[in-house]
Order: C-alpha cells, then structure tokens, then sequence
C-alpha cells in the first residue's frame, strides 16, 4: 500500500508515468521473487533460513539469478505484466513489479520441480 502512494505521488510531483528515478515498486517486489523458494526450505526444514543462506558460495549465483529474473520479466513485461501498467493511480506502477515476481517464482518453481 505504502509502494502504491509513493509511486503515485512521484507520478504528480514528476509528471511522469511510472518514472525510473523511483524504486520502491522494485523493493517491495524483489523479496517477493524468493517467495517460493522461502517456503521451499521453510517447509522442508520447519525453520526460515537466514539471509546468509542466499549469499553463501552455493548459493549466491542462484540468488544473483532470482533478481536478474525479475528484471527481465519487468522489462520485457509479459502478459499481463503490461498491460497492468495501465491501472490507476500507483496501482499500475507497483503492481506490474508484482507481477513480474510472481512469474519469478513460477519459472524458479518449474526449475526445481525439472531439477
């Protein structure tokens, strides 16, 4: 809620729609892209895993993977990733970023159900 707000003040007060110099979509987005694999060692395990575990050596290229991911869902802006741009107020701006995370966590999904 506090994303969709300051994304549409930032609309105002730039006069622009969805202007880059804002990133508050992306940070309530991007640890919504590690979701899925949160509750995978969650429910595996019975315990959250600290952040060390996605910075270790093992895992560290997986997690640089996650966010690169997201950034190319939120620019190539699948359907319907687009056209949710167009909602209004700063729905459309911070909705679309979730959007994008959740197409991360369906495509990490796959890859470790294929893995």
């Amino acid at each position: 809620i506090a994303s969709v707000y300051f994304c549409e003040r930032a609309e105002v007060i730039l006069n622009q729609r969805d202007p880059g110099s804002i990133v508050i979509d992306e940070i309530v987005a991007v640890p919504l892209c590690f979701a899925g694999w949160v509750s995978s060692l969650y429910f595996s395990s019975g315990e959250m895993p600290g952040w060390q575990h996605f910075f270790n050596t093992q895992n560290a290229a997986l997690t640089a993977g996650v966010v690169l991911l997201f950034r190319v869902f939120d620019i190539a802006k699948p359907w319907p990733v687009g056209p949710s741009q167009s909602l209004p107020k700063g729905w459309g701006v911070t909705i679309d970023d979730l959007l994008a995370a959740l197409y991360v966590n369906i495509v990490a999904g796959l890859v470790a159900w294929i893995a």
